[in-house]
């Protein structure tokens, strides 16, 4: 009965949005905002998202910290062509076109996430970010690795965090968040300040987490252990050194404490399983300088710091000994950029980006029965160094109907560690790569767009030096790898006016020399079969995604997204691993200048296209993963200094998980914030 009512509820939503937009012509109000109105920004080019010859999917600041959306990978939940996997509570991997991991790329602010440890598949990196700093999200699908590097092979995640913008009268800010979900969810409050003048713009943030074990959908009830505590803070401010010239200074951190790996702890007889600490922190300096010339009219040069740290802890029921390991990566960087415009359609971006990751690693047994301590080779070789380097050069024309965008990218990887286990290795290689992008305005508001992109992804630390127990698998070490390399190719559809948007595209992606892990037979290492990696495998991925956005009324808008991913090994003859089922989204959106109430429907099909791995995965099993559906009713209320949010979340308490996931989804579940701000 339970189930039949899910499915009468699910329909009548669908049936609901379409009834609605076969009746809009008699209903529409037309006003001045028009549903074209989001610009994207690539390598600080700001183009019109109408005009552009691909599909950026962009959430807001305002889509993005609403009480459904607890972590940052949770914020793209139902985003067009974006689908999450959760191998922990803590966790959070997005697949952009049917990848993920070191083969999707993260930037914030323009500077790599991705370091030389990144590993193949889900990984929780996306959520040692702070949700409430960021600004704006761009996921940039297909494309990517001509205008920011290696990794970006399904596409380009791009986190613009929050700043001040500057004032010719000085003002302050402030702002405190408090927000709770039932059943000890989430306990989080957010506290901002800010000051702009008209030469010093000044914000900064800390944000408390507290989040509890995770009630799950159905029967799953509570899944112990899983939850965890975060810390975080940021702060960005901006000079205006003259009228053509600014400094940037930002600072940033993540830290969280004790993350469960609930499957492992469920499945995998763990007494203990969790990463002690997982630590993020970011500081850059930028500076940018504008000049009143075609062939330099814009210099940009940004250094940073970055250092990462994961503890993890783990030790086996029927074990006396605890295992406690550390990793490292100190990464620099600098990134040069001259930005030309020899006349007014045409737009050039030069450049250079260097990256180089120190990388530390260490490993120990202890018995807490007779309190000694082995020291072992840690995951990675200790005092392993990476370094990363490119020149770009990329062009824009913008020719009344047409619009041209293309690249190339020449990069180089060094690799250099020395140590007992494997000696000293020393590997270097290197990708040149392009890309061209055509749109072109067939009519008023109708457009037409076709590119062709080259991808790649240099091997990192995590493939060469990897020496230990990885998920469900022990690895050894490769270092004989070049680099994995893709080629997509895309046609797409837009059409906007002020009362609809309709994106649609439909893309065709090669892989070739993909490294993949290789079983070694009859070998077993601590109960774990052996795996090491080579540059073996073949595939292609191929998929539509359409998106419609359309006004009803003044106050009522429905949108609706849907992503297909068709994924195939040609090496193994079998489909490539992980690849997401049918996925989308539903929403339909009442608001005034005070109030909202917002219905959202997402869902995803049954997933039983499996390859061998995903069969022999115990977060997925031989008979895959069972379609689910979740709708989310969230409500909110604006005053002066006052505004409320309140969300009642999997109203139907499914049970569910998205496919490759470690934990089930949240079950029926209250959530409510109040944000005070001055």
């Amino acid at each position: 009965m339970r189930l039949e009512i899910k499915k009468f509820f699910s329909s009548l939503v669908f049936i609901g949005c379409i009834f609605l937009n076969k009746t809009i012509a008699q209903n529409t109000i037309i006003n001045n905002t028009t549903l074209d109105s989001i610009t994207v920004v690539s390598r600080h080019l700001i183009i019109r998202d109408s005009s552009n010859p691909f599909i950026i999917t962009t959430l807001q600041a305002s889509n993005i910290s609403t009480v459904n959306h607890r972590s940052l990978p949770e914020a793209l939940n139902g985003s067009s062509g974006v689908f999450i996997q959760k191998t922990n509570h803590g966790g959070g991997s997005a697949f952009v076109r049917g990848l993920t991991g070191n083969q999707t790329l993260i930037l914030v602010d323009g500077i790599r996430l991705n370091n030389s440890t990144f590993r193949y598949g889900p990984n929780q990196y996306l959520n040692t970010v702070d949700l409430f700093s960021i600004d704006k999200i761009e996921v940039a699908k297909g494309i990517g690795a001509v205008a920011y590097g290696s990794d970006a092979l399904g596409g380009t995640i791009l986190l613009q965090t929050k700043e001040q913008n500057y004032s010719i009268q000085p003002k302050w800010g402030f702002s405190n968040l408090s927000r709770f979900t039932s059943s000890n969810i989430e306990k989080t409050n957010r506290t901002e300040w800010g000051y702009s003048g008209n030469k010093i713009a000044w914000d900064g943030g800390i944000s408390i987490k507290n989040y509890g074990d995770l009630l799950g959908g159905g029967n799953i009830g509570i899944q112990r252990p899983s939850g965890y505590n975060e810390l975080d803070y940021n702060t960005k401010l901006k000079i205006k050194l003259d009228t053509q010239s600014n400094l940037v200074f930002s600072s940033q951190m993540t830290q969280q404490k004790n993350v469960p790996i609930y499957h492992k702890i469920l499945l995998e007889n763990y007494k203990i399983n969790q990463t002690d600490l997982q630590s993020h922190s970011l500081n850059y300096l930028k500076y940018s300088k504008q000049y009143n010339q075609s062939w330099r009219k814009e210099v940009i040069i940004t250094a940073s710091y970055q250092q990462s740290i994961e503890q993890r802890s783990n030790q086996k029921n029927n074990s006396l000994t605890l295992r406690k390991e550390a990793d490292t990566i100190k990464t620099i960087s600098i990134i040069a950029e001259l930005i030309s415009k020899p006349n007014k359609i045409w737009t050039i971006n030069t450049g250079f980006d260097y990256y180089q990751d120190k990388v530390n690693s260490i490993y120990i047994d202890i018995n807490p029965l007779t309190n000694s301590t082995t020291f072992k080779r840690g995951l990675y070789p200790n005092n392993a160094n990476y370094i990363n380097s490119s020149l770009f050069n990329l062009h824009h024309f913008n020719l009344n109907k047409w619009n041209i965008q293309t690249g190339i990218r020449y990069n180089t990887v060094a690799i250099n560690f020395k140590e007992s286990t494997l000696g000293s290795v020393a590997v270097k290689t290197s990708s040149f790569v392009g890309d061209l992008s055509v749109s072109y305005q067939i009519a008023k508001k109708h457009l037409l767009y076709a590119s062709v992109a080259n991808g790649y992804r240099s091997p990192n630390i995590d493939d060469m030096g990897t020496l230990g127990i990885v998920d469900f698998r022990y690895e050894v070490p490769a270092y004989d790898l070049k680099p994995e390399k893709s080629l997509n190719s895309e046609f797409g559809y837009k059409y906007a006016n002020k009362t609809i948007q309709i994106n649609a595209s439909a893309y065709y992606m090669q892989l070739k020399d993909i490294i993949a892990r290789v079983k070694k037979d009859g070998v077993m290492i601590d109960g774990y079969a052996v795996y090491n990696k080579i540059n073996i495998e073949s595939a292609y991925i191929k998929g539509f995604e359409i998106t419609i956005d359309k006004k009803l009324s003044k106050y009522l808008t429905w949108s609706s997204n849907t992503s297909y991913t068709y994924g195939q090994n040609l090496t193994k003859k079998e489909p490539m691993r992980r690849i997401p089922p049918m996925f989308g989204q539903n929403s339909l959106i009442w608001q005034n200048n005070k109030a909202s109430l917002q219905i959202t429907h997402q869902y995803a099909g049954a997933q039983n296209r499996l390859a061998q791995g995903d069969k022999d995965d115990n977060r997925i099993g031989k008979f895959g993963t069972p379609q689910w559906n979740v709708i989310n009713i969230v409500h909110s209320y604006k005053m002066k200094h006052v505004n409320f949010q309140l969300g009642l979340l999997n109203i139907l308490n499914e049970k569910y998980k998205t496919h490759g996931s470690g934990v089930f989804g949240m079950g029926r579940a209250i959530s409510g914030s109040m944000l005070i701000h001055f």
